[in-house]
């Protein structure tokens, strides 16, 4: 009788449980999903740069500031990808005014002939998001010789910064917005090991790298009080994006763990969130997740660090940034 009642038991379970999930599976995914941009502001006459627009939540992003009537340049290194992304965006949003343009983050003589060339042909910029970025990448360096995922994710973003600065305040109010990450937890700012130096580690120097563009943030917002040019910092979440190409792990599970992943529609909405929100006017040095502030570990508050670290970069870099 007991057996029966066992095996009764385990029938009813392996019936319900099937049930169970479908039931629970669109629950999961708007708590996967995370929050979502509900501005619905305009951008007309507004000039966005977005870097690493080609593909993932920077072409989404392109694509939504497009649709609200901004004129958006897609930064790219790789200019096929970039030209299809512009005209897909183009004939989506009906907005002609979406144009590629070379950008290669890893060269700074790149960096620098983009700003060259912006400030001839544009005169006003009113948002500028450091979108692109490498992850865990197996040690390489840039043009310039800088670590690889340091000098693209941080020094490259932060060269564009200080080229375009002077724009974004002529043109205030303006915003600066970083794609960091949730990583810069267990990211640390070792000076003696900057760039790899001493020991690497592909998992940790992307980490650092996104702590690098949370005190970066934190120091820009505090050099840029009292412009009318805010700066601000997200993590967008996990997203099934191209982002992880460089680590096997990495794709393997991006394809049997999809549904525990955001798409890039998803992905982007801190990003639209923080160049468009009205109540964001005038917040500046914050960090955001799901479209609302988010906790920055310790040592994301470290302004010694920041200062130092800004320090740093203005050196490798060659340029004097007061």
């Amino acid at each position: 009788m007991q057996d029966c009642l066992g095996c009764a038991l385990a029938l009813g379970l392996a019936l319900a449980l099937p049930l169970l999930v479908l039931l629970a599976a669109p629950r999961f995914r708007k708590y996967i999903a995370g929050g979502k941009c509900t501005s619905t502001a305009k951008m007309n006459g507004k000039v966005v740069v977005i870097t690493g627009a080609n593909t993932g939540i920077g072409k989404v992003t392109a694509k939504d500031l497009a649709g609200r009537g901004a004129r958006v340049i897609l930064a790219c290194r790789d200019m096929v990808k970039a030209e299809a992304a512009a005209s897909e965006i183009r004939t989506k949003t009906g907005n002609q005014q979406v144009i590629a343009k070379k950008l290669d983050l890893a060269d700074t003589k790149s960096i620098r002939e983009f700003a060259k060339n912006f400030l001839e042909e544009e005169k006003e910029l009113h948002i500028l998001i450091n979108n692109a970025g490498v992850m865990m990448c197996p040690y390489s360096k840039t043009v310039d010789g800088f670590e690889m995922q340091f000098g693209v994710n941080h020094l490259g973003p932060f060269l564009l910064t200080f080229l375009l600065i002077e724009c974004l305040k002529q043109s205030a109010p303006s915003r600066i917005v970083n794609v960091s990450s949730w990583s810069h937890r267990s990211g640390r700012i070792d000076f003696e090991n900057l760039q790899g130096e001493k020991s690497y580690n592909r998992s940790q120097a992307y980490s650092h790298s996104k702590l690098a563009n949370i005190l970066f943030t934190r120091e820009l917002a505090r050099r840029l009080q009292g412009t009318r040019v805010t700066a601000n910092a997200l993590h967008p979440g996990p997203v099934a994006s191209e982002l992880g190409r460089h680590s096997t792990i990495l794709i393997i599970l991006g394809k049997m763990l999809t549904f525990f992943l955001k798409t890039p529609q998803e992905g982007a909405q801190t990003s639209v969130y923080c160049a468009v929100a009205e109540e964001l006017e005038s917040v500046s040095g914050k960090y955001f997740s799901d479209c609302k502030p988010a906790y920055v570990w310790p040592q994301g508050h470290d302004d010694e660090t920041a200062r130092k670290l800004w320090d740093v970069s203005c050196e490798l870099l060659g340029i004097q940034w007061d």
